[in-house]
């Protein structure tokens, strides 16, 4: 397979996420950007990370719940504790399906695929708006008879018109068992009394502005919305450092990335 192309001319949203984690898969037009929406909205990195931690949280809960398949869109660059770490360190057999067009990810799928020998991981390359494809390369490795975690975190947003991403969840939720879950994050631009929404609109159109991948945010309600022909579990759409947090004698406090998980 020939080395995919990457782009280090204009910032990526994949690569900015992996500067605002402390990794290194990113450019210095990356950490401009990132520099840039830092400036506007210092909250962001932590956000970056609480994000990470929901996706740790989660998997766990799925796992609880008896999940034992997830298919993971719009991956993102390998980091610590992916999907199929979290899952197989519970139950080993768990078996995960990662998609993304991202050529630098393509570039590092290797490290999404180190399953442990119980279970099973994959990796499409391919763009989550092809349904049909992705669904019937994923069913090589997941049993759609049986139910299945979908994990669409920090992907929708990226998806500008809402309509069109109702229909893509509804179009996934269509290929999965009763039982299944779902699982969104997503960039949001509520205004409550520790976040500013108008900031994270500056930050979104500084991205956009250094030509970087669209992006969009959406408030709390609309977000919800995506989650349309489910059962949104407790504690419904919050801040993703505010859903089903880890015990502590603090508050988490809000960031600017919200998330949800439903039962079908």
């Amino acid at each position: 397979m020939p080395e995919p192309e990457i782009d280090t001319s204009v910032p990526h949203s994949a690569r900015i996420w992996d500067y605002w984690l402390g990794g290194k898969d990113n450019y210095p037009v990356d950490r401009e950007a990132g520099d840039a929406v830092l400036r506007v909205l210092p909250v962001i990195a932590d956000s970056a990370k609480q994000d990470r931690a929901f996706l740790g949280r989660a998997v766990r809960f799925l796992v609880s719940q008896g999940i034992r398949q997830f298919l993971d869109l719009g991956t993102g660059l390998p980091t610590v504790d992916n999907t199929h770490e979290v899952a197989q360190r519970v139950a080993p057999e768990s078996r995960i399906v990662y998609v993304d067009n991202d050529p630098l990810v393509l570039a590092h799928a290797r490290a999404l695929l180190t399953s442990r020998p119980e279970g099973a991981c994959d990796y499409i390359q391919a763009d989550i708006r092809d349904t049909p494809a992705v669904l019937a390369e994923a069913a090589r490795t997941l049993d759609f008879e049986r139910p299945v975690a979908l994990m669409l975190l920090g992907v929708l947003n990226h998806i500008l018109d809402d309509g069109e991403a109702r229909r893509l969840v509804a179009d996934l939720l269509r290929g999965l068992a009763p039982g299944s879950h779902l699982v969104i994050s997503h960039t949001c631009d509520a205004t409550t009394g520790e976040l500013d929404g108008e900031a994270m609109r500056r930050a979104v159109r500084e991205v956009m502005e250094r030509g970087g991948t669209p992006i969009r945010a959406r408030s709390p309600e609309e977000i919800a919305e995506l989650f349309t022909g489910t059962r949104l579990l407790d504690p419904g759409v919050v801040s993703c450092s505010r859903w089903r947090p880890d015990p502590s004698p603090w508050r988490e406090p809000e960031v600017p990335h919200f998330s949800g998980v439903a039962v079908l």
